[in-house]
């Protein structure tokens, strides 16, 4: 049996980091774990065969070549998967489904030929069990949540490490908390299921065994949903294997904000080796955090908590929404007041959208307010609902939060004052140089230094790094050219009405990455 698995490609967006990968001649940000993981599922007889098109085309000849195409994708991803999909059914090949986006609308392709849903640990057996015996099903669903401590490790040997900036590693599923926005908790649940610690460390040794030294993403939904076995068995093991093989990667993950409340926690990540932290904030206006149950944000000094993590030696990445119902005319101004404030640099401010399944969802829905799915990419200015502020008001105040953040003047000084606040710990070792690396240095000389419009806000941070703080240049340089990608992504945004009054994306260059 041979079997093609496919990873459609993402739209150039925020997260792309299209723009920044340029200046390191790297192809895509992270790998597909999802298909990677499947990969080892799949009965070890059966040949296989990797296409990631964010790094390489998808050619006829490796459809030819397969019996059937795995494909595993997210909602950003819907057209380019939707291509992909319709490339198989000219040619006759049969076609596997799964992961977010299929899971969450799976009666919207009506194409696919085998439809595996939910998590594969429990769904995916069931297939191929049948697929062997000739009685192979349209859809496969379950409503179980599979003990993550029969994952198998990834297959990294199906892809090219070094196309890719960063690689990846699920430690959990999950999240305690109950945002209405959120569907993490309709795919994942809310109790969170972890693996063992011999687990993550055999995963962290197929990445070293593999040949890879550098940053690891753990994509938890929330990485500190379960405190106690983190700081009792998970830390303190990945820190024995880094200390033991001189810290061969830098981790980075996602976590709620009351990781500021456990000095304890951080301090063990950061011994561990996490340098950054994505954290949804949402929004300093406490109505709307009541509005949509981010309790976990009410009732506290967002900002202070904020510098607290930095200050502990982790760099916080932030996730805000504006369009809540709750959400006064002042909102846009207070959100580029308090991002500017808090120095979180890489700031991704999207307009609300109520995800497939979600509370949010099913509200609107009562409330005759949803007009169409939502696209999955949160700052690609779509909106599925009708927002009780007026589209207009919401696009425009939209324009100007993301416009006024990452105008070079803002977003320069945002950095200076995240390195203010920030404090390497002593025994972190900034990443070595390398070809790479100097190659990146150069370009932004050029491109941020000399011919940018940025270029005496860019001379003015190398100054400052070099005398103030010369072991985080790398960081410096780093930050600036995810500024340069950022300018690059909301350059390109135009808002126009559509035929039913939703606010849509037009970009000249948006084809080309379809």
């Amino acid at each position: 049996m041979n079997i093609l698995l496919v990873y459609p490609r993402y739209p150039d967006t925020f997260w792309s980091f299209r723009h920044a990968l340029k200046f390191i001649s790297k192809k895509a940000s992270l790998p597909p774990l999802g298909l990677l993981t499947v990969a080892s599922m799949l009965p070890q007889e059966w040949k296989k065969r990797l296409i990631d098109m964010n790094v390489r085309p998808l050619k006829d000849e490796a459809l030819q070549w397969a019996d059937y195409v795995f494909i595993s994708a997210m909602a950003v991803q819907r057209e380019s998967a939707q291509e992909v999909i319709d490339r198989c059914k000219r040619m006759g090949v049969k076609t596997v489904a799964g992961g977010p986006l299929f899971t969450a609308a799976h009666e919207e392709f009506d194409d696919i030929d085998h439809l595996v849903l939910n998590e594969a640990e429990k769904t995916l057996a069931p297939f191929v069990e049948d697929l062997r015996k000739g009685s192979a099903q349209h859809c496969y669903t379950t409503r179980e949540w599979p003990d993550l401590k029969k994952t198998p490790i990834p297959r990294w040997e199906l892809l090219a490490m070094k196309d890719y900036v960063s690689m990846n590693i699920q430690y959990s599923r999950g999240c305690p908390f109950k945002c209405e926005f959120c569907d993490i908790i309709v795919l994942n649940g809310r109790v969170p299921r972890t693996k063992g610690m011999e687990q993550i460390v055999a995963e962290l040794a197929s990445l070293y065994d593999h040949g890879w030294r550098g940053p690891v993403f753990f994509v938890d939904d929330n990485f500190i949903g379960n405190r106690k076995k983190l700081k009792a068995e998970i830390l303190p093991a990945i820190t024995t294997w880094m200390e033991e093989r001189n810290f061969p990667f830098s981790f980075f993950t996602e976590a709620s904000i009351d990781l500021s409340d456990d000095e304890e926690l951080m301090q063990r990540m950061v011994t561990a080796g996490f340098d950054t932290v994505f954290v949804g904030i949402e929004t300093p206006h406490e109505e709307s955090l009541t509005e949509c149950s981010k309790l976990q944000n009410r009732n506290r000094d967002l900002v202070a908590s904020v510098k607290k993590i930095q200050q502990h030696g982790l760099q916080v990445m932030g996730g805000f929404i504006v369009g809540f119902d709750s959400d006064p005319p002042s909102i846009f101004e207070r959100q580029i007041n308090f991002i500017q404030k808090s120095g979180i640099v890489t700031a991704m401010v999207g307009m609300l959208n109520a995800p497939r399944g979600t509370r949010l969802y099913k509200r609107l829905h009562k409330e005759n307010r949803l007009v169409h799915g939502p696209t999955g990419e949160n700052t690609d200015c779509s909106i599925n609902f009708v927002p009780k502020m007026g589209y207009e008001a919401l696009v425009a105040g939209y324009e100007k939060v993301v416009k006024t953040i990452y105008a070079p003047r803002p977003y320069y000084k945002r950095i200076r004052t995240f390195f203010r606040d920030y404090n390497r710990p002593s025994g972190q070792q900034p990443p070595p140089l390398n070809f790479l690396y100097f190659k990146a240095f150069l370009k932004s000389l050029w491109l941020l230094g000399i011919r940018g419009s940025e270029r005496l806000q860019y001379w003015r941070l190398l100054v400052s790094t070099l005398l103030r703080r010369p072991r985080s240049l790398t960081l410096a340089v780093t930050l600036a050219i995810y500024g340069f990608h950022f300018r690059k992504v909301f350059k390109e945004l135009a808002w126009v009405p559509s035929e039913r009054g939703i606010i849509i994306r037009g970009n000249p260059h948006r084809s080309s990455f379809f």
